[in-house]
């Protein structure tokens, strides 16, 4: 019995992480003599609709197919979908039957919490914004949910663990349960222990709602760290009194009557992107929690769409082996493969995986995917309002 309910690496390798019907299947396609050459197909749509999804999760099913004596095409994390396929697999069937549980749940969850992450970053162009939704999820995935919202372009995240695992260093200051182990009105003795006990590196951002008005403790924050302070934190969520963008202006406000217009503003607690658009004016960053990590899995579907080189496909869904292309005008078209394109389309699927080893040149770095979430969401007008 393991520690924890984590289904491990090696299992999911293995393909023991997998839906029983399909060890079902193996056995009665082996007993039947039968392993058809196929092409399979990850999808969400069929035709594309209008409403884009940002595609992440590629690092780690490649990752899963790797070794596999099969050849994948894939669209580059980071690129935006709107029906047709987002990965394509060709090889023998009971290659890569047992895997697809796995391979779904890939793409499905890191796609999901990147679209919703995409949302925040959107909703929120010029302010700095941060992921703080690891607390929301199972431990074992926290990595998946903060590289998606980096993905995405989101500026940092908070899990330390995540940071190791993905080269990238966790950011966060102080909670509430530091001024409350001060206890109440020890404020200002919790502010200065902070400032002395933590890396210089590290910035001083001083938390100003636990007891207090907001704006008492701001004020109170600044008596203490004077010019180390870099910015306040306010987690005052939709539970508390007050309209949340009065209190921002209030402090704002003053903050500068006293000479610290460089004292940025950070705030948390329940937002998404309505919040982020209402409040992206008064301050400076935003910490972005259950909307990130909560955010629903796409729903992919593997489907067989070719096999020994017939199309075929179940009722519902569209058979031949099919490209994806985006348009200079931010269009997204689906297609048969072998029929022309659209005259100015890029075709979006590349090599992935050939003769099981994965393509030396696909592109799994975060910057390089963040930045074509970027180009790709402006394109498309991913989040005008």
């Amino acid at each position: 019995m393991s520690d924890f309910d984590i289904v491990g690496p090696e299992a999911i390798r293995d393909g023991v992480a997998t839906d029983a019907y399909f060890e079902r299947t193996e056995a009665t396609l082996r007993h039947a003599g039968k392993n058809p050459r196929v092409v399979a197909e990850v999808t969400a749509d069929q035709f594309p609709d209008g409403d884009f999804e940002l595609l992440a999760g590629v690092k780690d099913a490649a990752e899963l197919l790797s070794g596999h004596d099969i050849d994948v095409d894939a669209m580059p994390e980071g690129l935006l979908f709107d029906g047709g396929p987002v990965m394509r697999i060709e090889g023998d069937y009971l290659e890569f039957a047992r895997l697809e549980t796995s391979l779904l749940g890939f793409l499905s969850h890191a796609s999901g919490c990147a679209t919703a992450a995409l949302e925040a970053r959107a909703a929120a162009p010029d302010s700095t914004v941060l992921s703080f939704g690891a607390r929301h999820v199972h431990p074992s995935i926290a990595a998946m949910v903060e590289r998606s919202a980096l993905v995405a372009g989101l500026d940092g995240f908070s899990h330390v663990a995540a940071g190791e695992i993905l080269g990238k260093e966790a950011s966060g200051t102080m909670p509430h349960a530091l001024l409350i182990a001060f206890g109440r009105g020890n404020q200002a003795e919790a502010f200065r222990a902070f400032d002395e006990a933590v890396d210089e590196d590290v910035p001083r951002v001083a938390l100003c709602d636990t007891y207090g008005d907001e704006t008492e403790e701001v004020l109170q924050a600044v008596e203490t760290l004077g010019d180390d302070l870099d910015s306040v934190r306010l987690d005052t969520t939709s539970s508390r009194r007050g309209d949340f963008r009065h209190i921002v202006r209030e402090v704002r406000w003053e903050l500068d009557a006293r000479g610290h217009e460089d004292v940025g503003i950070f705030v948390s607690g329940g937002l998404g992107p309505a919040e982020l658009r209402h409040l992206r004016d008064v301050v400076e960053g935003f910490g972005v929690g259950g909307h990130i990590s909560n955010a629903n899995p796409v729903d992919f579907a593997l489907d067989i769409v070719e096999v020994n080189g017939e199309p075929a496909a179940k009722r519902g869904k569209l058979s031949g082996v099919k490209e994806v292309y985006r348009t200079a005008d931010g269009g997204h078209h689906v297609g048969l493969r072998g029929r022309p394109g659209p005259t100015d389309g890029e075709a979006l699927l590349e090599p992935l995986i050939r003769d099981g080893e994965v393509v030396s040149e696909f592109d799994f770095d975060i910057d390089a995917a963040a930045t074509r979430a970027r180009e790709d969401a402006e394109l498309v007008g991913f989040g005008d309002e």
